[in-house]
């Protein structure tokens, strides 16, 4: 498994930004798509957007829009620009990398390797 380590989180209010990012070792980071989930109080973890190992970025519709994903191969980092921010989108933020490189998928069964998790705080 791959060592992924989140940073960025922290609490702002509705109609801010806030940047996101995910250093990456123990893997090839430019073969393997990328992906954020978040998980919010008392629900499950879900998909927000994913990059492939070609730079294909797929989000869900919540965050159309608003959010942008991206990577830097040099860096082994990725990152998620989250503007437009709302109270629905409070929850703790995980980067993931799945176990098969070049593979594109959102997929949480197919993601093996998590960070801590970083959390985000939307006020209204």
């Amino acid at each position: 498994q791959a060592r992924l380590v989140e940073s960025g989180g922290g609490l702002v209010q509705a109609g801010s930004s806030l940047r996101l990012s995910c250093v990456v070792s123990g893997r090839t980071f430019s073969d393997y798509t990328m992906a954020w989930f978040r998980q919010a109080p008392g629900k499950e973890r879900e998909f927000v957007a994913g990059i492939s190992w070609i730079d294909s970025a797929h989000y869900t519709d919540s965050v159309k829009g608003r959010f942008t994903i991206s990577r830097d191969n040099a860096k082994n980092t990725l990152y998620l620009q989250m503007n437009s921010l709302k109270p629905e989108d409070t929850g703790v933020y995980y980067c993931a990398a799945p176990r098969t490189p070049r593979i594109a998928t959102v997929q949480e069964t197919d993601f093996d390797s998590w960070g801590q998790g970083t959390q985000v705080t939307v006020s209204s």
